[in-house]
């Protein structure tokens, strides 16, 4: 192949990029929202009073003491964290908007 024959089947139009409409916009700041928000809550949530006051916290024999336990409590909030980290690494793909 030719130098211009590279240059025009780089400039199809078939190959253009779409062009992004207000609801890819929203939608992508919607699922921003929700992954930072559910992370915050997991992260915090466990580790508050309230985190015992529930249906799981009174199961009989060793699903109780699961519930309970510190280890699972920090799974629960290393989700959070990951859905924090989701979040963030969301907003910078976000910035292909700006285009």
């Amino acid at each position: 192949m030719s130098e211009q024959e590279l240059i025009t089947s780089e400039q199809s139009p078939a190959e253009a990029p779409r062009p992004y409409r207000w609801y890819h916009k929203t939608a992508g700041l919607v699922a921003v929202i929700f992954c930072f928000e559910l992370g915050v809550f997991l992260l915090v949530f466990p580790w508050a009073s309230n985190w015992d006051l529930n249906y799981f916290s009174s199961l009989p024999l060793w699903r109780g003491e699961v519930w309970a336990s510190p280890y699972f409590r920090g799974a629960v909030s290393g989700l959070g964290l990951l859905n924090v980290y989701i979040s963030v690494v969301e907003v910078f793909r976000l910035r292909r908007f700006s285009s």
